[in-house]
């Protein structure tokens, strides 16, 4: 199974469609036995979800989506799981062990716009002034 998690830095992005990287991790019985990254090819609509699909990715782990990717990703049969933050080695064992938890996606309309250029708020929650975690904010 291919699992993909659009990923900021070390952790989860809040926006399916407008995080930096994505974080493709190959499970084989509930194991992680291959992880790659590649790049966001741009936030147009549908593009995130075609690719992903032409990856063979299965299962989305995301903090948010709206409702057009949810929408395309429901069409491409691949299943989606929004709501999750933290960072990407403690979410994937979570979902090597079947704990991991959707909650309530944090993707609301217009939210990512200027996502990575003029961010004031770390995807997990901490403004950048603020943030204590060992990551580039620029």
């Amino acid at each position: 199974m291919r699992v993909a998690i659009p990923t900021d830095g070390d952790y989860v992005s809040a926006h399916f469609g407008r995080c930096p990287i994505f974080t493709l991790v190959d499970l084989e019985n509930n194991k992680e036995v291959k992880r790659v990254i590649i790049e966001n090819p741009g936030h147009a609509p549908g593009l995130v979800p075609k690719l992903l699909h032409e990856k063979n990715v299965e299962v989305i782990i995301c903090g948010g989506m709206g409702a057009k990717a949810v929408s395309l990703i429901q069409e491409y049969k691949m299943q989606a799981i929004s709501g999750v933050s933290g960072k990407i080695d403690e979410v994937i064992a979570k979902f090597e062990k079947g704990v991991l938890e959707s909650g309530e996606s944090m993707c609301t309309p217009g939210a990512g716009r200027g996502y990575g250029i003029e961010k004031n708020e770390c995807d997990h929650g901490h403004e950048k002034e603020n943030c204590e975690h060992d990551h580039d904010h620029e």
